[in-house]
């Protein structure tokens, strides 16, 4: 028997791709394709996929063509499958010719002709380019105009800043709004990671527009005004989406899907760690109120994974914060307890202290490690007792997850998906990040 192997995103599947799996098949008797995961993409460096693997693969089976489908997740893998499944064939289009000569020490390659006509870029580029507003201070700002570079059907329509020289970097070509409002009316969308305190304001004033926001997490300081923008971007039919960009990870999402199948057992205790030293001038009023303290800068994040474990009806918590004597509110430093009623949990973060930042997710038969820095995690282990049953997982990571990030955000926006971070899960985040202002539950260290 000879067997025939190919790969491809078959994204927005057309007859071009059903007469390249015919032809791969015909050179054969047994057809494996292999089906690009969602964060796999060597060559163009492009977020352009409009659907989901699953969706990809369902629509690959659903031809007949194909005897067998498999995942490609990680560069090298195209050598492993052919000696893992006894490949005598290689086969791609013809435009990849050389690419993939390498493979004629393993088996026979094969360059198809591609059946002219659509393709899935031509498809994908019908699309309404959807233009993207940026407003913040944060760091991040600068990550996220540089990663939007990387995803298709997107498009920077400027910069709405208080603090215009944290951007300098990235302003070369991109336009910088004097108002804020006046962005909001050149843009289909908003990204906003200004500071938390202006969040509520410029998000209510976006949707009141008709405009779809991404918000770096929080979404405000309050939770009555969590549930109201919430409320109004269901009224105005816009998507407001949680930018945790460590959502979007697959290694993350595939550490909490084996937590939550019972890897581990029972999951008793979750322990999230979120810490990087930041210099700060707390003489400086006007510098301290566009500076994130050690709570909305990384609670947001330390809180995802203890809420997407183990819900959001805790029994109590308490938080301990270090707080800087010169400046009201500023935490160096802060833990975060949770009594779950069959589990606890507890988060550390701080811009003024350090330790290790590793995520420990411990069950009653095992328990899950990811290794600092875990929110930009790319590897973990589930470790057991027995540690010849100890198991490693490893997930490229490219952009830090922000790629990710906004390649759903669109997605949410022209197919209408669901965000990652569930709405209970952001009004728990707000809820936190009220107590932690208003003092309630709460030990000054």
């Amino acid at each position: 028997m000879v067997k025939v192997i190919t790969y491809g995103t078959y994204d927005l599947l057309h007859f071009g791709h059903i007469r390249l799996l015919e032809r791969a098949k015909a050179l054969g008797d047994y057809l494996i394709v292999g089906v690009t995961a969602d964060d796999f993409d060597i060559t163009r460096g492009k977020i352009n996929v409009q659907q989901s693997l699953m969706e990809r693969v369902e629509a690959v089976r659903a031809i007949g063509i194909a005897d067998e489908i498999i995942v490609e997740e990680y560069e090298g893998q195209k050598i492993d499958d052919i000696q893992k499944y006894g490949i005598d064939i290689f086969t791609v289009g013809s435009d990849w010719t050389g690419t993939f000569d390498y493979l004629n020490e393993y088996c026979k390659v094969v360059y198809l002709d591609r059946t002219q006509g659509v393709s899935s870029s031509e498809l994908r580029s019908q699309n309404r380019e959807i233009v993207i507003g940026v407003v913040g201070e944060s760091v991040v700002v600068r990550k996220f105009i540089t990663e939007s570079n990387y995803v298709n059907g997107v498009r920077i329509s400027g910069i709405y800043t208080k603090n215009n020289e944290i951007l300098t970097e990235c302003l070369n070509d991109i336009s910088l709004f004097e108002a804020y409002e006046v962005l909001v009316n050149h843009s289909d969308a908003l990204y906003i990671a200004s500071h938390p305190t202006y969040h509520y304001e410029q998000i209510k004033y976006a949707l009141e527009r008709g405009k779809h926001v991404i918000y770096e997490s929080p979404i405000t300081l309050k939770v009555d005004q969590a549930k109201e923008l919430i409320v109004l971007a269901e009224k105005k039919n816009c998507v407001l989406y949680a930018g945790i960009k460590t959502a979007y990870a697959t290694a993350y999402a595939r550490m909490i899907l084996l937590a939550k199948t019972g890897k581990i057992g029972d999951i008793v205790s979750v322990d999230s760690v979120c810490t990087s030293l930041r210099e700060v001038d707390y003489t400086d009023e006007d510098t301290m109120k566009q500076v994130w303290n050690s709570m909305a800068t990384w609670a947001p994040i330390a809180l995802l994974p203890v809420f997407q474990l183990l819900g959001t009806a805790y029994r109590r918590k308490h938080i301990y914060s270090r707080v800087a004597k010169e400046v009201c509110g500023y935490d160096e430093f802060s833990k975060v307890e949770f009594v779950f009623p069959h589990a606890v949990a507890s988060i550390k973060v701080g811009k003024g202290a350090k330790s290790e930042g590793a995520l420990v997710v411990s069950g009653t038969e095992g328990y899950i490690y990811v290794p600092a820095p875990w929110w930009k995690t790319e590897y973990f282990e589930i470790r057991y007792e027995d540690v010849t049953k100890n198991k490693r997982f490893f997930y490229q990571l490219e952009g830090e997850g922000i790629r990710y990030e906004l390649a759903s955000f669109v997605k949410s926006i022209t197919k209408h998906t669901i965000n990652y971070i569930s709405r209970d899960q952001s009004l728990a985040i707000t809820k936190i990040m009220e107590d932690f202002f208003s003092k309630k539950d709460f030990t000054e260290i």
